[in-house]
Order: structure tokens, then C-alpha cells, then sequence
């Protein structure tokens, strides 16, 4: 008498598991193998997306930089009021 611990789910579950797994194997076998017959490809196609990732983010900190100029952030009495004075009261407990 043969005991089964586990349900017909689980056993569809594991197969569509390992069929994944396979699938992303047998995918960076090839992505390996053409990295290693076309590497002058690949090293150009990582610089353009490199270079385009890098100008991305020069113009992004341009934008913060040059918004950031308008608003007073350097010193500048730009957002500064003259009537409005800051208290600070200090509690002591005795």
C-alpha cells in the first residue's frame, strides 16, 4: 500500500516549477554563448545603454540644480519674512 503525502496540486505546481526553471536556464546558456561569440556586440550595445542611463541623470540633476536656484535655497531673502519671529519656550520641570 503506497502512501501519498502530497496532492496531484503540488506534483503540477513542481513540474510548472521546473519547467521555469529550465526555460531560464537553457536562456542564459544562450545568452552566455552569444555574449562569448559576439563580445565586441554586447560591450557596444552595454556602452549605448550606459552613456543613455548617464545623460538621463546629468539632466536630472541639472533640473534640481536649476529649480532648486529659483527658490532661495542659497541664502537668498527670497522667502524670508521680516514680522515673523520664532519663540522657543523651554519647560522646567520641578
Amino acid at each position: 500500500m503506497v502512501f501519498r503525502f502530497y496532492s496531484n496540486t503540488i506534483s503540477q505546481a513542481s513540474r510548472a516549477i521546473a519547467g521555469w526553471i529550465f526555460l531560464v536556464g537553457m536562456f542564459l546558456i544562450g545568452f552566455g554563448l552569444m555574449i562569448y561569440l559576439m563580445p565586441e556586440f554586447f560591450a557596444a550595445l552595454a556602452a549605448i545603454i550606459l552613456c543613455t542611463i548617464g545623460i538621463g541623470c546629468t539632466i536630472t540633476a541639472a533640473k534640481i540644480f536649476w529649480s532648486s536656484r529659483g527658490r532661495g535655497d542659497s541664502g537668498s531673502s527670497q522667502g524670508y519674512r521680516e514680522n515673523v519671529h520664532i519663540r522657543i519656550e523651554e519647560h522646567h520641570d520641578q
